[in-house]
């Protein structure tokens, strides 16, 4: 058999011989066909240099190709010798790749909610060292005081660039207290429309509280906060905050215009309204005694779960509520009525800590048909995408639906009544706030349809012609030479297909058809004539976006649409700077319990910026580091 040793990944040379076996003595010349010895006299001592000789001699040309195809074997020998040496040496803390790794690092630490003193732990720095065995990773120290600033520096540029050219902003704000370390922040997250309409926000500061919390106290903070990012009052549109007397009282101080979190008020009318009631607080205090036993017994959970499994029910955990949120307290009903086979064979085997009367189990789900609105209206106003526009049509509908009888009302007609009541004693006076009514006016979906009275319809178009007027003073008159463009109903992707409202949703279509359009006089500046027509317009389906309304019909209504985009970047509700806080406690944890406020600061701002405003990608592709 011609055995071909080219194959065995040897000498060059074996392109032009062949041998019949490996142990033969001699080689035939594949040009030739002449015997060559491999000199030697056994098989160890057999080389290959009388072959070589012999191509030298008697075939030149292929001896010429056979010695560049050596050279070049032998230069690529010395380029991967050169390259072992240079593995073993430390790549330079400039080096362009060690920044890269030093970025992600910095982007791994912030995402993920890492410890600064990760850089530190065994198993990291293994891994480190086994993906890039030259690259030196950075003490704590350097990650710290240089790396962990150099992105906040760039982040909070951009975002600084970002808010330059924004005439008018809204703000959240709100104070949180960590259970792991001594420290207070006080929030502020601004939410502005760009140029193309598009809804925007972004955390600025999440700045330490020492001291009482007095509005003076607070007023300052947020007035130095202000200052920082270089936003003058003048620009502030709105702040939304808490209902607490304080804050109140210190973004009046400021001379600005504030609103109280609608989610807030919600919390007060159902705790007023319903839970309060004693038969109510009396079952829920069992529900909470029976959650509590299963949370703090992984055994009966254990049993729990069995007998999920033979009931054929969902394996679910029952959730514990927390009394300031009410919207937890529905879920904790809503946990307990889908397991209620599941704990009664339960309770028949084993010793709980309450047992609910069937009367009880009754008014617990009556409960939860009385609350269902509610729940679906603070879903909806805590929408990244909801603005005080949605405030006062969600009101309106609320107090139809819990004024209205239906036939499935036995049971609940108390229920009802008693939070209407609440509902009209703590929200009576939204149509008379600017700040909601004008905004309500300009969101294409609702516009002067969900008023319920014909003196706050005129407040609150004489407010939103004040707003145009001033406005179109300032816009150039370039802006109204365009041609009126064909008004686009935007369909939200998505929205098609359903074939089901709930009672909530379904409220706004009844309240839409028993408003009549009132008579309008003739319009005698171009703002009034601006609002008449696109009042007289109908209204936008409920599913499209007023944002793509008014890109779509800025040209059309240049006063109105750059009024809207004041108005509209008002969120209803604080739940931003509540949100920003959900994320703080996961940053100053027990891992991090000493972990220093100007740190803390950087690491909630980088976090919250970088999913709401931006990705760290993008972040990272702006050109800071050197």
């Amino acid at each position: 058999m011609v055995i071909y040793f080219s194959a065995l990944k040897m000498s060059h040379i074996w392109k032009y011989f062949t041998l019949e076996t490996t142990e033969s003595s001699t080689a035939n010349c594949n040009i030739c066909k002449t015997s060559v010895s491999r000199g030697g006299s056994t098989v160890a001592r057999y080389n290959t240099t009388n072959l070589i000789k012999h191509l030298q001699k008697h075939h030149g040309k292929d001896h010429e190709e056979f010695a560049q195809a050596k050279r070049k074997k032998d230069e690529s020998k010395q380029q991967t010798l050169q390259k072992a040496f240079q593995r073993q040496e430390k790549l330079h803390k400039d080096n362009k790749k060690s920044v890269k790794i030093t970025e992600k690092v910095v982007e791994f630490i912030v995402l993920d909610n890492q410890p600064l003193s990760v850089v530190e732990n065994v198993g990291f720095r293994r891994l480190m060292e086994h993906l890039e065995p030259r690259y030196s990773l950075p003490s704590r120290k350097y990650i710290s005081e240089t790396a962990l600033p150099e992105l906040y520096s760039r982040v909070s540029s951009h975002v600084a660039d970002q808010l330059k050219d924004v005439k008018s902003l809204s703000f959240t704000t709100d104070i949180w207290s960590s259970d792991v370390y001594p420290m207070t922040l006080l929030s502020l997250t601004a939410h502005w429309v760009n140029s193309g309409y598009a809804l925007q926000s972004a955390v600025l500061h999440a700045k330490e509280l020492r001291g009482p919390h007095t509005s003076s106290v607070i007023s300052a903070s947020i007035k130095e906060m202000m200052d920082g990012w270089k936003i003058p009052l003048s620009k502030v549109h709105v702040i939304l905050r808490d209902n607490a007397s304080n804050m109140k009282k210190a973004i009046k101080d400021l001379g600005v215009p504030s609103l109280g979190c609608v989610a807030h008020s919600f919390q007060l009318v159902i705790n007023e309204g319903l839970l309060s009631q004693r038969s109510v607080s009396d079952a829920l205090a069992g529900a909470r005694k029976i959650v509590g036993h299963f949370k703090h017994s992984p055994s009966s959970y254990s049993s729990l779960e069995d007998i999920q499994r033979e009931l054929h029910l969902p394996v679910k955990r029952l959730q514990q509520d927390v009394k300031t949120r009410w919207n937890s307290t529905f879920y904790m009903i809503q946990s307990m009525l889908e397991q209620k086979r599941a704990l009664s064979a339960f309770a028949a085997d084993h010793e709980l800590p309450a047992t609910l009367t069937a009367n009880q189990w009754g008014l617990l789900e009556k409960t939860v048909i009385v609350l269902s609105p509610f729940e679906e209206l603070t879903r909806a106003i805590n929408s990244s995408q909801s603005s005080t526009a949605d405030v006062i049509p969600a009101i309106v509908v609320l107090k139809n639906l819990l004024s209205q009888e239906r036939d499935t009302d036995s049971g609940i007609k108390t229920m009802k009544s008693t939070l209407l009541q609440a509902v009209n004693e703590r929200l009576c006076n939204i149509e008379d706030e600017p700040l909601f009514s004008v905004a309500t006016l300009l969101d294409p979906r609702c516009k002067d349809r969900y008023f319920t009275s014909a003196d706050a319809v005129i407040h609150a178009k004489n407010a939103l012609t004040k707003e145009a007027e001033k406005i179109e003073d300032t816009l150039r008159t370039a802006t109204t030479a365009a041609g009126p463009a064909e008004v686009s109903h935007m369909e939200a992707s998505g929205s098609s297909g359903h074939t089901s409202k709930s009672t909530f949703t379904m409220m706004f279509d009844e309240v839409l058809q028993d408003q009549q359009e009132s008579a309008r006089g003739i319009a005698t500046t171009n703002a009034l004539n601006q609002i008449q027509t696109y009042l007289t317009e109908p209204i936008t389906p409920r599913s499209d976006s007023p944002f793509c309304y008014w890109a779509v019909n800025h040209v059309r209504f240049p006063a109105l649409a750059a009024t809207a985009s004041v108005f509209l970047s008002a969120p209803c509700t604080s739940v931003e700077s509540e949100r920003l806080f959900s994320t703080a406690s996961n940053i100053v944890d027990e891992r991090r319990n000493r972990l220093l406020v100007e740190r803390a600061e950087m690491l909630i701002f980088l976090k919250k910026t970088c999913h709401c405003c931006l990705t760290l990608k993008q972040i990272m592709s702006l050109e800071v580091y050197t």
